[in-house]
């Protein structure tokens, strides 16, 4: 018998046009974006004398355990720290990296964070000034910023990707009264002292890391918590205009007056990517704050407000209740579990940010804490406050 094979050729042929047709005119799928994640997180891990922390860590912390696994559960690629003491040769951030960080914690998988940056903070500085007006000039009120030695509640930056530690900026030593319209505590410091008053509580660091080809700034800080003073509101004021200096920074009309601890006067170059971090002790609803450089800085036209947020704190606030029930902001979104019961109380609070700018793509955002019950909830005794995360991407060039 023989077969027609043409006819059978041109059959399939016509069947397969409707095929050909869908995928020549279908458009093309864009490829995945490739994402990097950054966080702040308050780690809590200080300690009331110089070199305890270090002692510990080498000694095994279960704290440091299980803030590790947070952080590994988290899948972070960059983190800044805050509240982790600097010891005169910035060991203790190294040592919870390679000790902790880099090792699985209860089968979570290592993070080998192959760069770091650990600079100098202003806690515990001797300013040989009474600055808190007991009378004395030695004591941790009297301190640039408050602390019991050097380094107390200090700060560190860890990455996966490179630091690039020669264009770091810092802003350790800028006086607070180079800050035009800083909000002076009225009646509270000598000219001569607030001439030499410093803006930062630690520091204000401007870390730039390559990122997928990328170069994204850092822009850290923690300032003081906006209590612990009097009615001249010194903290306050404090808080306020630190997180004011960010609003400046990133607007080059406003700039002019910032000068880094290198002498380079300036702001953030416009167009350059960056991600606000840290533990800004200001919630932009609740709380004692002066929440108005805050709102600006959240609303600053190349800041992304992404409101990150978690099951766990919305449960929280729900189970803790008393002074969270008087709170008007989004429970969603707190990031620390504070004292809730009793008069004076803060409560729940959104204190600690990851804000990215407009440059970049955000992919997504959230904040570790997991609802009671939830694997890795039984981590969060660790520290009072959650890790905060943002995953950003860059647009592929057109």
């Amino acid at each position: 018998m023989t077969r027609n094979y043409t006819k059978w050729t041109v059959a399939c042929l016509v069947a397969s046009l409707p095929l050909a047709y869908l995928v020549l005119t279908r458009p093309m799928q864009p490829a995945p974006v490739p994402v990097v994640r950054i966080a702040s997180f308050n780690a809590a891990m200080n300690r009331e004398q110089p070199g305890q922390l270090l002692a510990e860590l080498q000694a095994g912390s279960e704290q440091a355990r299980r803030i590790a696994e947070i952080v590994q559960r988290s899948e972070v690629d960059v983190l800044l720290l805050c509240e982790i003491d600097r010891d005169a040769a910035a060991a203790a951030a190294k040592v919870f990296a390679t000790d902790y960080l880099a090792k699985p914690q209860n089968g979570c998988a290592p993070i080998d964070f192959a760069f770091t940056y650990v600079g100098e903070v202003n806690t515990g500085a001797p300013s040989g000034m009474d600055l808190d007006g007991d009378g004395k000039t030695d004591g941790p009120g009297d301190a640039f910023g408050f602390g019991r030695f050097e380094g107390q509640y200090g700060m560190a930056v860890l990455s996966r990707h490179p630091i690039l530690q020669s264009e770091v900026r810092t802003f350790r030593t800028l006086p607070w009264s180079a800050m035009p319209n800083a909000l002076r505590p009225e009646g509270f410091y000598a000219d001569d002292v607030w001439a030499k008053l410093r803006l930062s509580s630690k520091s204000h660091w401007d870390v730039p890391v390559r990122v997928l080809g990328q170069d994204v700034h850092l822009l850290c800080s923690h300032p003081t918590p906006p209590v612990f003073d009097g009615n001249e509101d010194r903290n306050g004021r404090r808080n306020h205009d630190e997180i004011r200096f960010w609003v400046d920074y990133l607007t080059p009309d406003a700039a002019a007056w910032i000068v880094d601890d290198q002498g380079k006067r300036g702001g953030l170059a416009e167009g350059a990517h960056f991600v606000v971090l840290g533990d800004l002790n200001c919630d932009p609803v609740d709380g004692d704050a002066d929440r108005s450089a805050l709102r600006s800085l959240l609303a600053h036209p190349r800041v992304q407000e992404c409101s990150p947020a978690s099951e766990g704190a919305a449960r929280a606030s729900l189970d803790q209740w008393a002074v969270n029930a008087t709170h008007k902001g989004r429970s969603e979104l707190d990031t620390g579990d504070f004292e809730d019961d009793g008069e004076g109380m803060p409560g729940n609070l959104r204190i600690d940010y990851a804000l990215p700018s407009r440059s970049m793509l955000l992919v997504d955002s959230g904040v570790y804490w997991p609802p009671p019950g939830r694997v890795g909830s039984e981590l969060l005794g660790a520290s009072d406050h959650r890790l905060v995360f943002v995953d950003v991407g860059f647009a592929a060039p057109k």
